[in-house]
């Protein structure tokens, strides 16, 4: 199956509003730039990535047992077996670290577990290690699990207040992704 060419996934937060004097601080809308990805020009383990912006928003307002489930698909999707990532992992990862924070959200533990998956996940540069002409592909899933692994890193000053929980599972969870980090 051919797959369009690995387009440089954002690391970039989208969902900040730019603040104008005068203006009052206010959080941003849970997953507001969620629109602005091209979700269905780029891959994830199940071909077209476009389900991914439908399952994010599962797991943002879904009641606890359809968050879970969706960010079930969701793992497959974008690390698939706990360590292959795909094309649109890494932007998927910026919205995991949003709904990481997000106290509504009922599986916030699990998708910290699933960022850490992605920290760690490193299949594709065993693999070419072995076989370096999958370096030469155009689709080049090296580059993606690289992306993806920098996203996660690109937020770390999240792990701070995440650790502060009063929440041992959230807590456990941000440890465990801090020493995979080196944070």
């Amino acid at each position: 199956m051919r797959s369009a060419p690995t387009p440089e996934p954002s690391i970039q937060r989208t969902d900040r509003q730019p603040q104008t004097p005068g203006s009052h601080h206010r959080a941003p809308a849970l997953l507001a730039g969620l629109d602005g990805v091209p979700w269905g020009e780029i891959k994830d383990s199940s071909g077209s990535a476009a389900a991914i912006p439908r399952l994010l928003r599962k797991v943002a307002w879904g009641d606890a047992e359809a968050a879970r489930a969706a960010l079930g698909d969701l793992r497959k999707r974008i690390c698939q077996y706990g360590f292959v990532v795909d094309q649109a992992t890494a932007a998927t990862v910026p919205f995991l670290w949003e709904l990481a924070q997000r106290p509504q959200v009922s599986c916030r533990a699990q998708i910290i577990q699933l960022l850490k998956n992605i920290a760690d996940a490193r299949q594709w540069e065993t693999t070419a290690t072995a076989y370096p002409k999958l370096l030469n592909h155009r689709e080049n899933p090296v580059a993606w699990e690289r992306a993806a692994r920098q996203a996660v890193r690109a937020r770390r000053d999240e792990l701070e207040g995440l650790l502060a929980e009063d929440d041992s599972e959230i807590t456990r969870a941000t440890a465990e992704l801090a020493r995979t980090l080196g944070d």
